[in-house]
């Protein structure tokens, strides 16, 4: 196959037997078959490569007889030639490979990229893979699912989404989860840049509060708003960020 610059041959059976015991070995990504061989015939080495187990390469069958073409693709050939061969027909049926080979390339690399993607974003895979498929755009959310929580020795992951509101004390912040309330030496600041702005906004100068967990904004007499959650807590919004917050929360 000195024409065909794109193959390498890796290895030649003079059987089937031959062949069961090669392909596992080799692993090659296509093995040119004949149907008609000594102890075990093509379709048989299928399946005793289905029986055990083994992954089944690109399959080429070689026939001196058409009659055989139909039962090759019972058994998921990519294509048969006849013998004797014709050059032009081998070359349409290493172009059929070639392209099979570069689609699983392209399936291959668009699963990888959509696990990375769903892994960073939170998205459902198999939604990415269609946008890939479309060519829609696909979006990424740089600000983590997960914080990180350090006390002394240990770390505590807790899950942004699970976050109600956070407020400062001292030098700590207080991260009042749906669970358990945590603390961590970092500023207001630090967090803010850590969390989406579109979940999270501050409701005064030492508190910020996720907004899914707000029940209702209320108004004073005296002219201050307070932030009713879920949980019955209830947050003072400073004046700087009264605007904010409302348009948070759609008011």
């Amino acid at each position: 196959m000195a024409e065909f610059n794109n193959i390498d041959i890796v290895g030649e059976c003079k059987n089937g037997l031959e062949a069961v015991t090669l392909i596992p070995q080799v692993r090659p990504d296509l093995v040119f078959l004949d149907i008609q061989m000594p102890g075990l015939n093509g379709f048989q080495v299928i399946n005793k490569l289905q029986e055990l187990k083994q992954p089944i390469p690109l399959i080429v069958f070689v026939t001196a007889f058409d009659s055989y073409a139909i039962k090759a693709f019972d058994v998921h050939a990519l294509d048969y030639v006849l013998k004797p061969v014709d050059e032009r027909r081998l070359k349409d049926a290493v172009d059929k490979v070639q392209l099979m080979l570069e689609r699983k390339q392209q399936d291959g690399n668009n699963q990888k990229l959509a696990r990375l993607v769903a892994d960073f974003t939170g998205d459902d895979c198999e939604d990415i893979l269609r946008k890939l498929a479309s060519g829609e755009p696909i979006t990424t959310n740089p600000y983590p699912d997960i914080l990180a929580i350090k006390d002394g020795s240990e770390v505590t992951r807790v899950a942004v989404n699970d976050i109600q509101w956070i407020d400062a004390a001292g030098d700590y912040m207080c991260v009042h989860a749906t669970d358990q309330t945590h603390i961590m030496r970092r500023t207001m600041k630090e967090l803010e840049k850590d969390l989406d702005p579109k979940k999270f906004v501050r409701a005064h100068r030492s508190a910020m509060v996720n907004i899914k967990f707000v029940q209702k904004m209320v108004s004073h007499i005296s002219g201050e708003y307070h932030l009713i959650l879920n949980n019955g807590t209830e947050l003072k919004v400073s004046r700087s960020h009264r605007d904010r917050v409302k348009e948070m929360i759609k008011l």
